[in-house]
């Protein structure tokens, strides 16, 4: 039998693509199943996006890249920042990466190892705490409760911090819960790192064009004080609907003391995957440079969709959901169904074809809810909404 390392075993899964492979098969047996589970929009990339790659590869963009992204990817990820943030950071501090789990990967094995503890958001993105554990250091959830909104608590998160602490994960807009966390909550949470030097701070800010109900995204690029700390994961996927072109990008510290981690995962990207492919990188520019009018069509829908599953839940026995102000997902109660939150996700996937996200996948504060991605049309939000409450009323 062969031996691998005990860290492999410590690896966790994003029970998502598990539950899509189950949808896939149902649907391949000749099932109906109506997928919400899956956090990828409906939409196909805009075509001018899709054109630019295809002039790459014709003009002849066949070959590596430097590991760190084609200076001019780099370039037109600056200009973006700009126009969201107000903020203007320098091209050797961006790094091209394929898609967003490389710079959670890197940011955490950069500070995880045993006898360090990393904070993390529960319920998250579940990929934070698998790494985290991967390293062998101690995964710290930092609760993310529905009574604040589905908002970070900055004093609940401060209180958690601890000298052993190396690196705090933060996300907002928010994957699962669609939580959005105030300015005035961020500017909170930065007044108080202050006392935390020892700290890094990896933000996750792939949903920040995706607020609702006048809510804007507070991008932590704004804080000059944790500036030389900060590392802050953006990309292609949700934005621009690229999930398959596997495109991110990351923005690392600035200032002389901390520039060595950018050469750090520099040498990371050297060792792991080279560089991204020359015509997504290409694809990357025209999505950030070229029109926006699809991205604001996307975004009219999914607030439409938003408020079609807020009303539908909310009508739905023994469930409630909160709207969420961010991201595309609703992240209902339902405790009042009586059922275990994973139990009653598999029962409406195999009995009633609605592929969902138990929310125990998210963490252990994830118990009691379900995720519901609105990445689908209203039509078939419509039909999962009417089989769920099918299933419950006769469950």
């Amino acid at each position: 039998m062969l031996h691998t390392v005990p860290a492999f075993d410590r690896l966790g899964e994003e029970n998502a693509f598990a539950v899509l492979a189950r949808a896939t098969a149902l649907a391949a047996q000749g099932e109906d199943i109506v997928n919400l589970g899956i956090g990828q929009p409906d939409f196909k990339t805009p075509a001018h996006i899709v054109e630019a790659a295809i002039k790459a590869l014709r003009d002849g963009h066949h070959g590596y890249t430097p590991a760190t992204g084609l200076l001019a990817t780099r370039e037109a990820v600056v200009r973006r920042t700009l126009s969201t943030t107000g903020i203007e950071v320098s091209p050797e501090n961006v790094m091209i990466l394929p898609g967003g789990k490389p710079t959670m990967y890197a940011a955490i094995i950069m500070f995880g190892e045993p006898g360090a503890e990393i904070l993390y958001p529960d319920p998250g993105f579940p990929i934070y705490r698998s790494m985290i554990e991967f390293t062998g250091a101690k995964p710290v959830p930092v609760p993310i409760r529905e009574e604040n909104g589905f908002a970070f608590s900055a004093d609940e998160t401060l209180s958690l911090i601890s000298p052993q602490t190396r690196l705090l994960i933060l996300n907002s807009p928010a994957n699962p819960t669609g939580g959005v966390t105030p300015h005035a909550e961020i500017e909170k949470l930065v007044k108080g790192l202050q006392a935390h030097p020892h700290v890094a701070i990896l933000s996750d800010e792939i949903y920040d064009v995706m607020t609702y109900d006048g809510e804007t995204h507070c991008s932590l690029l704004q804080f000059p004080e944790i500036r030389e700390r900060l590392i802050v994961l953006n990309g292609w996927s949700k934005t621009w609907a690229m999930t398959g072109w596997r495109m991110g990008w990351s923005i690392w510290p600035n200032t002389p003391d901390s520039s060595h981690l950018y050469d750090k995962v520099r040498k990371l990207a050297v060792n792991c995957w080279s560089c991204v492919n020359a015509p997504a990188q290409f694809a990357g520019i025209a999505a950030i440079d070229g029109p926006q009018d699809e991205v604001d069509k996307m975004m009219q829908a999914f607030d439409r969709r938003r408020k079609v599953v807020v009303e539908g839940l909310n009508g739905l026995p023994g469930v409630s959901c909160i709207t969420p102000k961010g991201a595309f997902y609703a992240f209902p109660n339902v405790s009042g169904t009586r059922w275990k939150a994973k139990k009653l996700a598999s029962a409406l996937l195999e009995e009633a074809g609605v592929a969902l996200i138990g929310g125990p996948d998210f963490g252990i504060l994830g118990e009691g809810y379900i995720r519901l991605s609105y990445a689908n049309s209203e039509e078939n939000i419509l039909r999962a909404i009417d089989r769920i409450g099918n299933f419950l009323r006769n469950n």
